[in-house]
């Protein structure tokens, strides 16, 4: 347990929204169609892992009551979401990425690949926003070497490793994806590949050539980075941002959207982080929700400069070992973006598969560390608060 002598927030990332409205359906109706797809799935055919996987899910979903106290598969309004807009032949894939993505976590089990792999296209951004780590300048400085786009045939042999393997692809972490020149042919590479694909952005390089190299592209979903409904707020979070210009690339979003892409299954959400008392999901929701599908606030986690802070007494294992991996533009495979200079790094794409680095020495001891009450010993776990 934390020291109660220190007591200190701690960053839960299984529930690090805060508020999030949501347009999807109705919880039963996404039980029925999992309770349909139980009568009709012969597990039989499926591998031993893949067909346990899917008999937990049904079992913590449809049958009756857990023991207190044991974790258990719950639909979480976007998840439902995501459901309602995942089709029947596609839903046993689904739940076997999103059990694996929100239990894994809690109960510290492993498989091959993580469930859910964020990509970077570059780690360079336009903005400063007063929550991130662009501000810090060893981070940022471009002779410290953290700064570059991903070449598109790295992105091409991660992605070829990844596909069958992992559902859950995400393009962002450190910086602007669409900052990066080859961000179209990213997209077209990963036409169809992944159930769970997501784009992170803070829409202001969104243009009519990358709209539709997005809806092309099979997104899951689409979050669009914004925190605030009105000026000054927004550009005084979001530093060098201006609302107008976001909003307007937005909205030509939903009108290609709309015009040339009508079956499209892709969920939009405007998610802001939850750092002032100036900000209200209210207005957010009268101001974005228009424009989007959901409209979200993330808890704020102070990342804007994690070797910074004080050491903490936190021993809670961090989750993101379990659920989660980071491939820098460079192949650098880092377990987390709180450490966003590396210092955890675990190896290199470029020398090693992803599946031998996320089952590898060096990930395998820092897991053993943070279930061992150590993560203390290590830096800068020993200054997060994430769980």
């Amino acid at each position: 347990m934390d020291s109660p002598n220190h007591p200190v927030k701690r960053y839960d990332k299984a529930n690090s929204f805060v508020e999030i409205r949501a347009k999807g359906g109705a919880r039963e109706d996404a039980l029925r169609r999992i309770g349909e797809l139980r009568n009709r799935l012969d597990l039989n055919h499926l591998d031993a892992h893949r067909a346990d996987i899917l008999r937990r899910a049904f079992a913590d979903l449809l049958d009756g009551p857990r023991p207190e106290g044991v974790p258990r598969f719950e639909l979480k309004p976007h998840v439902i979401e995501e459901i309602q807009r995942t089709a029947d032949e596609h839903l046993p894939r689904y739940l076997f990425y999103r059990y694996r993505y929100d239990l894994f976590p809690r109960l510290k089990e492993l498989d091959d690949y993580p469930p859910c792999v964020q990509i970077e296209p570059t780690s360079i951004c336009n903005y400063r926003c007063v929550f991130c780590y662009q501000i810090d300048k060893v981070f940022t400085t471009r002779k410290n070497g953290h700064m570059g786009m991903m070449p598109l045939d790295l992105f091409k042999r991660v992605v070829d490793e990844l596909e069958g393997q992992c559902e859950a692809v995400t393009l962002a972490s450190r910086g602007e994806p669409l900052l990066c020149p080859d961000i179209e042919a990213m997209l077209e590479y990963l036409r169809g590949k992944f159930l769970g694909l997501k784009i992170n952005t803070n829409a202001w390089y969104l243009d009519e050539r990358k709209a539709h190299a997005i809806l092309q592209s099979g997104m899951n979903t689409l979050v669009f980075s914004a925190d605030a409904a009105e000026e000054p707020l927004y550009s005084q979070l979001r530093v060098n941002g201006k609302l107008e210009r976001v909003v307007n690339n937005i909205r030509l979003f939903q009108q290609i959207r709309g015009k040339h892409y009508s079956d499209s299954q892709i969920i939009t959400r405007v998610s802001g982080v939850r750092f002032s008392d100036l900000q209200n999901l209210d207005a957010m929701e009268a101001f974005w929700g228009g424009l989007v599908d959901q409209v979200a606030f993330v808890d704020y986690n102070p990342w804007e400069n994690s070797y910074a802070r004080p050491v903490n007494d936190i021993t809670t294992p961090c989750s993101d070992l379990w659920r989660r991996a980071f491939v820098w533009f460079d192949g650098t495979v880092n377990p987390c973006d709180v450490d966003y200079r590396s210092a955890l790094a675990v190896g290199n794409v470029k020398d090693h598969s992803l599946r031998n680095l996320w089952r590898g020495e060096k990930y395998t001891a820092l897991r053993e560390a943070h279930l061992h009450q150590r993560r203390g010993s290590i830096s800068p776990c020993d200054r997060c608060t994430l769980v």
